[in-house]
């Protein structure tokens, strides 16, 4: 099957890729990481918003010397999100060749 869509209606490779087994497991496998980190972590950023709005004499409480309980919050914001960089490296590296598969099919017009 080519591609593109035949003159008879067929579905396109595209189609026929997205409907494949391959695609839904990457997906399920991409969503099983992206959708939990995604929650924990603007879960985590806007409950470091409302405690600086609703108690910010608690972020005012010091930890050591100048450094507070807030700024520790800001800097925990940015160690949460290298984190989930370097855990989403590691994940795409298992999904890179399902994906480099898929990719393949589609450009030899091997879809079926």
């Amino acid at each position: 099957m080519s591609v593109t869509q035949s003159s008879r209606g067929s579905a396109s490779g595209y189609e026929v890729v997205h409907r494949s087994r391959e695609f839904r497991t990457l997906r399920r496998r991409f969503a099983s990481f992206v959708v939990p980190v995604t929650v924990l972590f603007i879960g985590w950023y806007f409950r470091y918003v409302l405690v600086a709005v609703f108690a910010p004499g608690f972020m005012r409480t010091p930890v050591v010397g100048d450094v507070n309980i807030g700024l520790c919050f800001g800097v925990l914001e940015f160690v949460c999100t290298f984190a989930i960089t370097l855990g989403y490296n590691r994940g795409a590296r298992k999904l890179d060749p399902l994906a480099g598969r898929l990719r393949q099919r589609l450009d030899s017009g091997r879809v079926r």
